[in-house]
């Protein structure tokens, strides 16, 4: 996985897969007649969301050597994202993510990456430590945390920086992925030692940290060395804290088509706001807006908004 990534402002590490998404709602995957291909997995729609926002980003990842494989790359290239990085795996097929749409609140998922996802095969001797020590931005998943060889893959990565630069933890916890909860919390507690910024919803926090009240999951994150730490709360809203500052704000109203894509569009946003230096509020409302705009359509990668889309959206909505 050798790529010119050196002067990507953003590098994302982790999941990359095929979404399936049915083009009917409200009926189960029995009843679907037809599916929407999209490119999906967390850590690609984020480097997507942030490559709409005008920024370089690379992806740290693998596909199977089939045709899902070959669909992917040319999807991340097309979306503006570096696909360098992305290794071909002999072994493992690409993932394939089906989901079934019941809004406003209910979007179950169904992974299909057995016996293994070739994300889950990312290799330490293979990354370029340079290029992830000179991205301003780094984003790692706790999903990426799951199995080896990725695990240690992201340590590595993660022990490159340091704390130089930011570095973004998404506590993106699936519980399908891991074989026991106390695991995940043993690896998110090593991996909060070289992070900057932790995101997560209070679910996840709780895995995490062992709070779901947003401001103890802020102030447990920020006691574990983070600079940042988010708490998305659903429809209560979003808590970002520091040690001297703490902000909250409600969520942006929408009518929801697909909620599945508005945690990455958050992502990808914050990364933008973090890139540009706003405060916590201006950042926020940004991300919020950037969230609801793609929970408002049915895709997660191909519906990631622009900078203005989000801006036009925040001022509709003032």
């Amino acid at each position: 996985m050798t790529g010119e990534l050196g002067h990507d402002e953003i590098i994302t590490i982790g999941r990359l897969g095929v979404d399936l998404y049915p083009l009917q709602s409200g009926v189960g995957l029995e009843e679907v007649t037809s599916f929407g291909k999209f490119l999906g997995g967390s850590a690609a729609n984020v480097a997507v969301a942030a490559a709409r926002h005008g920024h370089r980003t690379g992806l740290v990842s693998r596909v199977g050597n089939d045709p899902f494989g070959n669909y992917l790359l040319l999807e991340l290239a097309r979306l503006g994202v570096d696909p360098s990085f992305v290794g071909v795996d002999q072994q493992f097929k690409t993932p394939i993510t089906f989901c079934e749409i019941f809004p406003p609140d209910d979007f179950p998922l169904y992974f299909y990456r057995e016996p293994k996802a070739p994300d889950l095969e990312i290799l330490a001797e293979e990354l370029d430590l340079d290029a992830i020590r000179a991205a301003r931005i780094l984003w790692t998943t706790v999903t990426g945390l799951s199995a080896e060889p990725s695990r240690t893959a992201n340590f590595a990565a993660l022990e490159a920086r340091g704390r130089a630069g930011m570095t973004v933890l998404d506590l993106d916890y699936r519980p399908m992925f891991w074989a026991d909860p106390a695991e995940v919390t043993a690896q998110v507690a090593r991996a909060l030692e070289s992070v900057t910024v932790a995101v997560g919803n209070r679910e996840e926090c709780e895995v995490a940290v062992g709070e779901t009240d947003a401001v103890r999951a802020a102030d447990a994150l920020l006691e574990r060395g983070v600079e940042l730490a988010i708490v998305k709360q659903g429809p209560k809203g979003v808590l970002a804290k520091t040690r001297s500052e703490a902000v909250e704000i409600p969520p942006h109203p929408v009518d929801v088509v697909n909620g599945l894509g508005a945690g990455d569009a958050f992502g990808g946003a914050l990364c933008h706001g973090l890139l540009e230096g706003w405060g916590l509020e201006q950042m926020l409302r940004f991300a919020n807006a950037a969230g609801a705009i793609v929970a408002s359509r049915l895709e997660c990668s191909t519906a990631m908004p622009t900078s203005a889309e989000v801006a036009d959206t925040i001022t509709k909505g003032a």
